[in-house]
């Protein structure tokens, strides 16, 4: 029965773990005429989508870690100036505001062996993890 679980687990992560696709097309054409022959190809890799929370970010690394809802292992992902944080309505959120256990969509291609993030939305609104602090002094006379 564990080697069943086991194998079941395994295979679970196996399916629920994406990675891009990337797609090759080679055009040849030959001219009639002047019976040159001429190719192109072009290469398109797709994004993917995942959730999980964040395990550890620090400013100015070029990358971040996340657990994600199918592995308790965290797993690194690179970031680069044109990832984008917004909020839960689309708003821009500086990088300062991420903080570990904070749950997060992202997007994400696979290039060679890294996957890099271009975009990464907070579930909760940035107003839910800023806590304000009230601080009471009274004064005898």
């Amino acid at each position: 029965m564990i080697k069943l679980l086991a194998a079941g687990a395994v295979s679970a992560i196996a399916l629920t773990t994406a990675f891009a696709q990337t797609s090759s097309t080679t055009t040849t054409t030959t001219n009639p005429t002047t019976a040159v022959t001429s190719s192109s190809s072009s290469t398109s890799t797709s994004t993917v989508d995942g959730s999980g929370t964040i395990t550890t970010y620090t400013p100015g690394s070029d990358y971040i870690s996340f657990r994600t809802e199918t592995s308790s292992a965290p797993v690194k992902y690179y970031y680069t100036k044109s990832t984008t944080i917004v909020d839960p309505e689309g708003k821009t959120v500086e990088w300062s505001m991420l903080k570990p256990d904070m749950p997060v969509r992202y997007t994400y291609v696979k290039d060679g062996d890294r996957m890099v993030i271009s975009k990464i939305t907070l579930e909760k609104p940035v107003s839910y993890y800023e806590k304000t602090t009230t601080t009471t002094t009274t004064t005898k006379p």
